[in-house]
């Protein structure tokens, strides 16, 4: 190999890759413009004399139309469907049931399932998928999601060494290994790699991952906000509590078969033990806001507002079943679908003298009335200190009263356009949901998955065909695309990528590679392929993980061929290790997940300096063990 000379475009490279490095650690500038900035620099400084190797101009903003960019505007918009329908919700449920709201049992469930979904679909897909989940799963528990969504991340990353197709450098191997073939005797041929030849080493690691953040992410993980993205249209409980000093909340029972309680109304149960039946749930459907006079028929389960006292005297004198926490009702009682908000009565109201029972409030508005604000008198479901208890339904309404809805977003948007109700909640999310439109979302997410794991499609290609079929079959408005994407994630990837280029075409990539392997000739074999899983992991933070493949495995070919080593297990461990993308958000999925969870750059280096050292011990000990 002919000896590199260190010239002054490369000294240049090096002085930027470090420039760069200080405002990702400082974060004296956002991090997305930081990446702006270097991209400027390094187009204004190949127009210097000697540096036109910098960068072409003319090609300089080609990261914004990249393979990569677009796959991720894609996968972002397609995720934004699937949540429209309401499908992640229901996948959050799921995995509410089954971890609760234990960190400690919904991180492995997420991190997990992100996992496996990773290992046959791009690791920033699986990820942007499943952020819609994280953030409902963070509200509804009231978990951090800032320690949530890291271990999910690098799970994703961790993910893509599952099988052959998880990543792009897995993809690349087989290539890479049957060009160098061309040159080598027929007795040194190497053999390519089978789809699942990788999985013990991509489960060992997925494992190592899920370990690490059960037994540790109490001290690695940043606390950040409770809850998630809160809105001001607040929860049922946090509204009671401020307003009535109360800790009010939603429980849910079961009424068993049999019971003598049929036929009575939920009216009749209220009335006597004073609490507010908001919700009922009866072969497989649910209400959530039922008429009160409803009859009821057991076996049925009833969502049940009041104190935990009066709720569990209830339960007890009548001998209904009262469940930890919300189970059939979760969903519908999530901050993210239901709350608090305020209407007022405005004067040339329809509703003016006329009460919730004659107008049968709940099944007209979709909504359940807990108090009534008028002048300086509140009158309330509730008996307290300040106000007693009132049969708010039998109550006049009069203009100008506040009402207290427990409601629905959806049925809140729609109130919002009744001209009976001035609407003075406004922060809420204003979404209507379109699950008549799940089957199209499923259908373009099927063909996008179809095209990319059946064809030789750009993946980009593959994924703008699933998004625009949603957009096109309205799962989506165009409007709602745009808004899905983050666009601070687009420009921080797209203006890194030309970087990496200039890395890699001053030669300085080519440079740094020849002075590591100078400092580790004569070692031992093990060690060769240990520095070249170090240089790997150094050169993907810097540049695509595909060019650090491109590059690194031709190297690592003819070191292990000059030592006696297997040359196509060290072109393995370069491939493997350039998934090793976790000390700075320059990967595209740390960098998807650091603005939504308030991440900064120390966090990384914080929880991903360990989760480096371990995936090189892992990975190189199974790859030795099983090739």
């Amino acid at each position: 190999m002919e000896a590199l000379t260190l010239t002054f475009p490369m000294v240049v490279v090096l002085g930027l890759l470090g420039f760069t490095v200080a405002l990702f650690v400082s974060e004296v500038v956002r991090i997305d413009f930081a990446a702006i900035l270097v991209m400027v620099l390094l187009g204004l400084l190949s127009q210097l004399p000697g540096l036109h190797s910098l960068a072409d101009v003319s090609t300089l903003f080609d990261g914004l139309a990249s393979n990569a960019v677009v796959s991720i505007i894609a996968v972002m918009i397609i995720g934004a469907g699937l949540d429209k329908t309401g499908l992640m919700s229901k996948v959050a449920a799921v995995i509410l049931k089954r971890g609760g709201s234990s960190e400690t049992r919904v991180v492995p469930i997420i991190s997990g399932t992100v996992g496996i979904i990773s290992s046959f679909m791009q690791n920033v897909g699986a990820a942007a998928l499943f952020l819609p989940v994280v953030s409902r799963i963070a509200v509804r528990t009231g978990l951090s999601l800032s320690r949530l969504l890291m271990p999910m991340g690098f799970c994703a990353i961790l993910g893509g060494t599952l099988t052959m197709v998880g990543s792009s450098p897995l993809i690349l191997l087989n290539d890479l290994l049957l060009a160098a073939n061309r040159s080598l005797p027929e007795t040194a041929q190497m053999e390519t790699y089978g789809l699942f030849s990788v999985t013990p080493v991509g489960l060992a690691l997925v494992a190592t991952g899920i370990l690490y953040f059960m037994l540790f992410g109490r001290w690695v993980l940043p606390s950040g906000q409770k809850g998630g993205d809160a809105t001001s249209g607040q929860s049922t409980r946090d509204y009671l509590k401020n307003i009535y000093g109360l800790r009010t909340d939603i429980f849910e029972i079961t009424i068993p078969a049999g019971h003598d309680v049929a036929g009575q109304t939920y009216d009749d149960l209220m009335k006597k033990y004073h609490v507010y039946i908001i919700g009922s749930a009866y072969q497989g459907k649910t209400w959530f806001a039922p008429v009160i006079q409803t009859e009821i028929t057991p076996p049925c389960r009833l969502a049940v507002l009041g104190r935990a006292r009066e709720v569990r005297h209830m339960a007890e004198d009548m001998g209904f079943t009262l469940h930890d926490r919300l189970d059939v009702f979760a969903e519908d009682y999530a901050p993210t679908k239901s709350g608090v908000a305020e209407v007022v009565i405005p004067p040339g109201s329809s509703l003016i003298g006329k009460c919730a029972h004659d107008v049968v409030f709940r099944k007209t508005y979709g909504a359940s009335m807990l108090a009534i604000h008028r002048s300086e008198e509140t009158l309330s479901f509730v008996e307290t200190e300040d106000h007693r208890h009132t049969q708010i339904g039998e109550v006049p309404f009069h203009a100008g009263d506040t009402l207290v809805l427990l409601t629905t977003w959806e049925a809140l948007t729609r109130l919002s356009r009744n001209r009976d109700f001035v609407v003075v909640t406004t922060d809420y999310p204003q979404e209507e949901l379109r699950p008549k439109k799940v089957g199209w979302a499923l259908f373009f997410f099927a063909i996008a998955l179809g095209l990319i794991l059946l064809t030789d499609l750009r993946l980009s290609l593959c994924l703008l065909t699933g998004a625009a079929g949603m957009i096109l079959t309205r799962v989506l408005d165009i409007d709602d695309a745009y808004e899905a994407v983050s666009w601070s994630t687009v420009f921080l990837l797209a203006s890194l990528i030309p970087l990496g280029q200039a890395v890699q075409s001053s030669g300085t990539a080519a440079w740094i590679a020849q002075q590591i392997l100078v400092l580790l000739d004569g070692w031992p074999l093990w060690s060769l392929q240990a520095g070249l899983a170090v240089l790997a992991t150094v050169f993907t933070l810097i540049m695509s993980n595909v060019g650090a493949t491109v590059l690194l495995v031709p190297l690592a070919i003819s070191i292990a061929t000059a030592a006696g080593g297997d040359p196509a297990l060290f072109a393995l461990t370069v491939a493997i290790s350039t998934s090793n993308s976790f000390l700075i958000p320059t990967h595209q999925v740390n960098a998807l997940i650091m603005g939504p969870a308030g991440y900064k750059v120390t966090d990384f280096i914080k929880s991903g300096g360990i989760m480096t050292l371990l995936f090189l011990v892992v990975s190189l000990t199974v790859m030795n063990l099983v090739f």
